[in-house]
């Protein structure tokens, strides 16, 4: 009989998680989706003390964005009752006894107590899909706690009882989990429950090849959604932590995922988390999304002061396609209007002397001065001005520019033209900037520059 693939994310809401957290829900909810199962979300809240309904809530709102659903919801918390009567049947049956006074008193003077399972003394082995086969000899566990009494069980034996009833058929998990599945297997022996199939991830590590930590800079998930990051770019890179699809591609949809998804190709090593590949993944996905998509997306992170300048409606079209080819994520939009980096559209810039002046690598040997740059703008004025209107293009601009900044050194005209115009060390070139100032505001500013 064809046993039912049902996987589980099971989360610990005592913390942020971060976004390396989620690769295994990933994993979990494309391998069941591959085989047609079902994933479970168990939400493993019995530390009352460490957990939080703040992080609860930030857990199901990043699966949520990243489009990782749940066919069945569970909270630990919710479950006392059932976790007790199994304490009870281990107890009952000799393979867990209470352990009197070794904790010491309460605060109330009670002598305190735990429940601990009774080890048989003997070696456990598994086969884990991505790590083969496993033994461990459990003699030196020694008869380890399972519960702090009745009503309090811990980890291992809330996960075995869990896992059991909610018929959980294989267990997806890092590979800092592998020393907890002897014990978890005698507990699951004792109850007369069904050893899942395991697979331990590699662990996720950061760049410097330590294991990734709210420390080493790890961002919860919320922090790329609200960064501007696609859900479909994050859940993608995470899906290529420690897997890969056989061939070269890289960017694959969730259904293409879904599709190929397998334990095959899951590496033993450690995967790198790198931002600057993230990024890129981003990029790349901007790059696939429709006009109109990434128009209201950049439109809707532009502040006020530029949405209400009386020359946005004019200049937009040309702007945000400026815009969308410089950014990896959306919220380097309110990054760039922050810094300056888009005012010069719309606003005559504030100009330095020394800033005008041609860098020494651009002047190929020749002796520059401010008299020198000013007869190059003075001249570049004149070449603008024979330009009627209705042809002022870019193309139209660097036809009529070119050849005097080939006589005279491209550095030495370009750099000046450009720097007047935005007032800035990096900017679009001077063509497309006067394409988008139009031929009266262009000439205005390099006039202004002359005279400064």
């Amino acid at each position: 009989m064809h046993t039912p693939i049902v996987t589980r994310f099971a989360p610990s809401p005592t913390g942020m998680l971060h976004s390396g957290n989620y690769r295994t829900a990933v994993f979990a909810f494309l391998f069941a989706k591959h085989h047609g199962g079902k994933m479970v979300l168990r939400i493993e809240d019995t530390d009352t003390a460490r957990s939080s309904k703040t992080y609860e809530n930030n857990i199901l709102e990043s699966l949520q964005w990243l489009g990782i659903t749940h066919d069945e919801f569970y909270r630990q918390s919710e479950r006392g009752e059932i976790y007790q009567s199994y304490l009870q049947k281990l107890i009952d049956s000799g393979h867990a006894y209470i352990s009197n006074s070794e904790l010491g008193a309460d605060m109330e003077g009670r002598r305190a107590s735990v429940i601990r399972f009774k080890n048989p003394n003997k070696k456990v082995a598994f086969d884990d899909v991505i790590r083969g086969h496993i033994e461990f000899d459990t003699t030196e566990l020694g008869d380890f706690v399972i519960a702090k009494s009745l009503t309090e069980p811990i980890f291992h034996f809330a996960v075995v009882v869990d896992d059991y009833l909610m018929g959980i058929s294989h267990v997806i998990r890092g590979e800092d989990h592998i020393s907890n599945t002897p014990r978890q297997i005698l507990i699951q022996e004792a109850l007369g429950a069904p050893t899942p199939i395991y697979a331990h991830l590699p662990l996720i590590l950061s760049p410097d090849r330590t294991k990734l930590s709210k420390r080493k800079g790890a961002k919860a998930l919320t922090e790329y959604r609200d960064k501007g990051y696609l859900k479909e770019a994050v859940l993608n890179y995470l899906a290529f932590l420690g897997w890969n699809p056989g061939d070269d591609r890289e960017l694959l949809s969730e259904s293409e995922l879904i599709n190929l998804f397998s334990f095959e190709r899951v590496q033993k090593s450690g995967a790198i988390f790198d931002e600057v590949k993230l990024a890129w993944m981003n990029k790349e996905y901007i790059k696939r999304l429709p006009e109109e998509a990434w128009k209201k997306e950049v439109l809707e992170r532009l502040p006020e002061d530029i949405l209400e300048h009386p020359h946005f409606e004019a200049r937009k079209a040309k702007v945000l396609p400026l815009i969308i080819e410089r950014i990896s994520t959306f919220g380097e939009v309110e990054e760039m209007a922050k810094s300056g980096e888009l005012n010069f559209y719309f606003n005559a810039p504030k100009l330095s002397i020394a800033n005008i002046m041609p860098p020494e690598k651009m002047r190929k040997g020749r002796e520059v001065s401010e008299d020198i740059v000013k007869g190059i703008l003075t001249h570049v004025v004149s070449l603008l001005e024979s330009i009627p209107e209705h042809e002022f293009t870019k193309e139209r601009v660097k036809e009529i520019v070119f050849p005097y900044a080939d006589q005279e050194g491209r550095g030495m005209v370009l750099w000046p033209m450009r720097y007047a115009l935005s007032g800035r060390d990096k900017s679009p070139d001077p063509f497309e900037l006067c394409d988008i100032l139009g031929k009266v505001e262009s000439i205005k500013r390099l006039h202004a520059c002359v005279a400064h």
